[in-house]
C-alpha cells in the first residue's frame, strides 16, 4: 500500500502541475472569467477536463489487473466548475476510454460507471453548493465517489476473491489522494476567479474614472464634445477606435477607419442599425460582422452597445479593434458599464440644457417650498394680524397653507388651470397683506374645462411684476392675469403691471445663459416653456410697466 501511495502522489504531482499551466493559459482565463458558457465553449471544457481523466487512467499503476488512478480528479473539477454537463460528458469520454483500453478487465467496467457518476455527482454540487465551499465538497465528493467505486468492484468484478484483493490494496491511497487531488486542482483554478473579481473591480474603477473625465464634456454636448470623449474612452481602453452615433448619424469616430467614418455621415452598417431597434449589444468577431462599405477599412472587430434616455434608444457607443475576435468577457462588461454611464450622463445633460437652472432656476421658482425668506415674512406678516385681526391671521395660514401644500405636492410636470391660480391667489394674498393696498391684482381668465399648464409657470412671473415692478419704486401699482381662448388654436396667458418695466439688457438675453441672477425664475419659465411648446416668453415695456406673454397650442392642452 505504501509504494502504491507514493506512485498516487507522484501521479497527483502531474495533475496538479498540468493544472497549474492550464490555470495560467489566456485562453482559459477567457473562458473562465464568463459569467455563462457558451456551447462551443462547454465543449472545449468537456474536451479538457475529460482529458485530464484520460491522462489521470494513464499515468495509473497497474494493481492486480485493476489501475490505481486519479481519473476523477480532472472529471469532478470539470463538473464542479462548469456544471452537469461538463461533468456528465467529461466522464463520459473518460469511462469510455477506461473500458476501450482494458475492454473485459476486472474492474474496467465499474471504473467506468463510477467515473460517469462521479461527472454527475460533481454537476449536483456545482448546482447545490456555494462557490466558495466548491474545495469542500470536492473532498467529500471525492471520497464518496471513491468509496462507491469500490463497492461496485466488490459488487461486480470476479472473482471476489481478486476483486476483494485489489480494494484493500488501493482503497485508502485512492480515496485519500483523489480527494487531497480535487480539492487542491479546484483551489488552484479558482485563483481565476479570484483574478475575474479583481478585473471586474478594476474595469469598474476604470469606467468611473471615464466617467469623471467624461462629464464635463456632456454638460455642453457638440460635435467638438463628443470627439473629446471618443479620444477619452480610446485611450482608456487601449482600444483602437471608439464612435458615437445619434440614432441617424455619427456624431464623432477617433482612431483606425476616422478616414471614411466621418461625423455627419449617415449610419450605413446594418450592426449600428441592429442595435438601434433592438435596443441589444451586437459583438463583431470580424470584417464581415463590421460590415464597413469600405474595403480598405482597417477595423476587425468590435462591440456595439445602445445609448438611451430613459429606455429609449438615442444612439450607440462602439469600441473598435484592428484585429478579428478582440472583444472577450472583459472588453463587454467595460463597454456595457461605459454605456450605462454615457446613458446617464446624456439624460442628465438633457435636464441640464432644457433646464439650465435645475440647482438656481427651479429652486428659485420653487420659492415658498425652499426659500427661507419668504416663509419668514409670511409668517411675521401672520404674528401681526393675530391681535390685531384674528379672522385675517386665520385667512392669511389658510392661504400660506395653499400655497406650501400646492408646492410640495406638485410633483407633477403638468397641472389643472385652476390649481394654479388656487395658488397664485393664496400667493398675492400673502404680499398684499404684507404690502398693504399697494398691490391690487384683476383676474381675467376665460373658462376652460381640462386646461393644464407646466406647474409653477405663472407664479414666478407675477412674483417678478411684484418685486421688481411695483415694488421697486415704492408705489402703488396694478397687475392684470388674463387666461384668454384666442379661438384660433392657441391659449394666451399674460401677466402685466404698470411697475417699472424690465429693462432691455434683460430682455435681450433671454436667449442666452448670461441672464441677470436677480431674474433668473424668468429665464427659469422661458426654457422651460420652450422645452414644453418649442416657443417661451414675449416680453414688451409699455408706457407704463411691462408685459409678459406666452402662448400654449390647442392641441397641447391636456
Amino acid at each position: 500500500m505504501i509504494e502504491i501511495m507514493k506512485h498516487m502522489v507522484n501521479n497527483l504531482g502531474y495533475i496538479v502541475l498540468m493544472a497549474f499551466v492550464l490555470s495560467k493559459l489566456k485562453m482559459f482565463k477567457n473562458i473562465f472569467i464568463r459569467e455563462e458558457f457558451s456551447n462551443k465553449e462547454k465543449f472545449i471544457l468537456t474536451l479538457i477536463f475529460g482529458t485530464f481523466g484520460i491522462l489521470g487512467t494513464y499515468i495509473g499503476t497497474d494493481v492486480n489487473g485493476a489501475i490505481a488512478n486519479t481519473r476523477i480528479i480532472g472529471i469532478m473539477v470539470g463538473g464542479i466548475l462548469c456544471g452537469p454537463i461538463v461533468g456528465l460528458f467529461a466522464g463520459v469520454i473518460a469511462g469510455l476510454h477506461r473500458i476501450l483500453i482494458d475492454f473485459g478487465g476486472i474492474t474496467a467496467l465499474p471504473c467506468a460507471i463510477t467515473t460517469i457518476f462521479s461527472g454527475l455527482a460533481a454537476g449536483i454540487i456545482h448546482k447545490k453548493v456555494y462557490q466558495k465551499k466548491y474545495w469542500i465538497y470536492g473532498l467529500l465528493g471525492g471520497t464518496i465517489m471513491e468509496s462507491l467505486g469500490m463497492v461496485l468492484i466488490l459488487i461486480m468484478s470476479k472473482p471476489f476473491e481478486q476483486a476483494f484483493t485489489i480494494v484493500r490494496s488501493i482503497y485508502v491511497p485512492m480515496v485519500l489522494i483523489n480527494g487531497i487531488g480535487i480539492a487542491l486542482v479546484i483551489l488552484m483554478i479558482e485563483s481565476i476567479f479570484h483574478e475575474k473579481e479583481k478585473l471586474a473591480s478594476d474595469q469598474a474603477k476604470l469606467a468611473l474614472e471615464i466617467a469623471n473625465k467624461t462629464l464635463p464634456f456632456f454638460r455642453h454636448s457638440d460635435n467638438n464634445s463628443f470627439e473629446k470623449v471618443c479620444q477619452i474612452i480610446k485611450e482608456s481602453t487601449n482600444s483602437d477606435a471608439v464612435a458615437i452615433t445619434d440614432r441617424e448619424k455619427i456624431l464623432s469616430h477617433i482612431g483606425a477607419g476616422s478616414d471614411h467614418h466621418i461625423p455627419g455621415a449617415t449610419i450605413s452598417t446594418s450592426a449600428t442599425e441592429f442595435v438601434l431597434k433592438s435596443g441589444d449589444i451586437k459583438i463583431l468577431n470580424n470584417k464581415d460582422d463590421i460590415c464597413c462599405l469600405n474595403s480598405q477599412c482597417g477595423l476587425k472587430s468590435g462591440i456595439i452597445v445602445p445609448l438611451k434616455d430613459n429606455d429609449k434608444v438615442v444612439g450607440t457607443l462602439k469600441i473598435y479593434y484592428t484585429k478579428d475576435h478582440a472583444i472577450n468577457h472583459i472588453n463587454k462588461v467595460l463597454a456595457i458599464g461605459l454605456s450605462q454611464i454615457i446613458s446617464t450622463q446624456i439624460e442628465i445633460s438633457k435636464i441640464e440644457r432644457l433646464e439650465t437652472m435645475n440647482v438656481k432656476s427651479e429652486l428659485k421658482a420653487l420659492q415658498a417650498q425652499i426659500n427661507p425668506h419668504f416663509l419668514f415674512n409670511a409668517l411675521n406678516t401672520i404674528i401681526s394680524f393675530i391681535r390685531i385681526d384674528p379672522s385675517k391671521a386665520r385667512e392669511l395660514i389658510i392661504n400660506l397653507s395653499t400655497y406650501l401644500r400646492y408646492n410640495i405636492d406638485n410633483i407633477e410636470s403638468m397641472v389643472d388651470i385652476n390649481k394654479e391660480i388656487e395658488q397664485i391667489k393664496a400667493y398675492i394674498d400673502i404680499e398684499k397683506a404684507r404690502f398693504s393696498n399697494r398691490i391690487n391684482v384683476q383676474y381675467d381668465i376665460d373658462e376652460l374645462n381640462d386646461f393644464k399648464i407646466p406647474s409653477l409657470i405663472i407664479q414666478p412671473l407675477v412674483e417678478n411684476s411684484i418685486k421688481h415692478g411695483i415694488l421697486k419704486n415704492n408705489l402703488n401699482g396694478n397687475i392684470i392675469i388674463k387666461i384668454k381662448d384666442l379661438k384660433n388654436k392657441l391659449i394666451q396667458i399674460s401677466i402685466e403691471d404698470n411697475g417699472s418695466g424690465i429693462p432691455n439688457s434683460v430682455i435681450n438675453s433671454l436667449k442666452s445663459s448670461n441672464f441677470p441672477h436677480h431674474n433668473i425664475g424668468l429665464l427659469n419659465v422661458h426654457k422651460r416653456l420652450e422645452m414644453h411648446y418649442g416657443e417661451g416668453l414675449k416680453i414688451e415695456n409699455l408706457s407704463s410697466g411691462s408685459r409678459i406673454t406666452f402662448n400654449i397650442p390647442r392641441e397641447q392642452i391636456l
